[in-house]
């Protein structure tokens, strides 16, 4: 984001240089990470830590895909976009240095008609920087496009000791298969939202295809759905395991736990088991919402039988779930456990263009 104009609060709030001043604006005051010059110039200079690697993960939030404007408000559009990367780094147990964000706007809610503080863009802003100011994350800099939907593409950078990263493809036969958490609240959230959606269009319906109408979430629906509107990613989780060298391989469950389970065994060259009676099922989800539904955004990892893992880590319960076994050559990745034994259980999480 290259913006050197000066801020001017008597200007018309309106265009491109607009909305990147404001971000500028808005970012003004971040003094924390290894960011050395954030946005205003051509490129942003960062500075981290000696004998740290860094970590770089990218994620697409698409409008229709990933979030929906008569779904989610632009403020947890804003989070989940952040969301989705920062639960990346927390898997490698890595500590967020810096943020850049490119975002795609349709006309319509680049420029609004009202008050710019309740325009959907400063909304998105909201909730992307309260998540990203709650974990340390300075946003150093990006792009902005007019794009036909609102999309927003997110480049998180992170810092570990080197050689002290987790890995997906270091899970060893006879280790324990552990997650954070509660699994298929995220999914859960879906057909309730749907309904909500459905019946906020009746009674208001949009005048446009991009005119944002998400429903009032009622109180007592509120803690489910909060699991996919505000997902938490686990960092403190995952920096506490890289750091007492707990954890053998991890991995977060942004897929569902049955295609990312399978991840991590073909990387790591194994196959696992799970007891589905040991689950930690999220209240108002199902097994089959445990197991592959995704946008949980807990971590799944392993460790040595030995290990003496805690019930909790900073606040949220760990459980164990399984155990991860020697590959077959033949059989299945990941079988789940049965009153009739071991039967196999196919990857059925979110997978694009399947």
């Amino acid at each position: 984001m290259t913006s050197s104009t000066p801020h001017s609060a008597r200007e018309p709030r309106r265009g491109e240089l607009a909305i990147l001043r404001h971000i500028r604006s808005r970012t003004a005051g971040q003094a924390y990470g290894a960011v050395r010059l954030g946005i205003g110039d051509d490129c942003a200079l960062l500075r981290p830590r000696p004998g740290e690697e860094l970590a770089v993960t990218t994620d697409l939030t698409v409008a229709g895909t990933h979030f929906r404007l008569d779904w989610h408000t632009p403020e947890s559009a804003g989070h989940r976009a952040l969301a989705r990367g920062l639960s990346d780094l927390a898997a490698m147990g890595a500590r967020p240095v810096a943020a850049f964000l490119s975002l795609g706007l349709p006309r319509e809610l680049a420029n609004p008609k009202g008050r710019w503080a309740s325009s959907w863009v400063a909304r998105f802003l909201d909730g992307l920087l309260a998540l990203a100011a709650a974990h340390k994350t300075p946003l150093a800099g990006g792009d902005l496009s007019e794009t036909p939907v609102p999309l927003a593409d997110i480049v998180l950078i992170g810092s570990v000791p080197q050689g002290k990263a987790l890995l997906r493809s270091t899970a060893l036969p006879g280790h324990l298969l552990y997650v954070t958490g509660t699994l298929g609240g995220g999914a859960a959230s879906l057909p309730h939202l749907n309904r909500l959606a459905r019946q906020s269009a009746k009674q208001s319906p949009a005048q446009s295809k991009i005119r944002p109408n998400p429903p009032r979430v009622p109180a007592a629906l509120a803690p489910l759905l909060d699991r996919h509107l505000w997902p938490q990613p686990r960092l403190a989780q995952g920096l506490w395991l890289r750091r007492r060298s707990l954890a053998s391989a991890a991995i977060d469950l942004s897929d569902g736990l049955s295609t990312d389970l399978s991840h991590l065994c073909e990387e790591s060259r194994v196959s696992a088991e799970i007891d589905p009676s040991l689950l930690p099922i999220h209240p108002g989800a199902t097994l089959d919402y445990a197991l592959h539904g995704g946008d949980d955004y807990e971590l799944l990892f392993t460790a040595p039988p030995a290990a003496r893992l805690p019930n909790s880590i900073a606040g949220v319960f760990v459980t164990r779930i399984g155990r991860i076994l020697p590959a077959h050559r033949n059989g299945p990745v990941v079988t789940l456990l049965s009153p009739k034994g071991p039967r196999p259980l196919k990857p059925q999480g979110w997978e694009h263009f399947s």
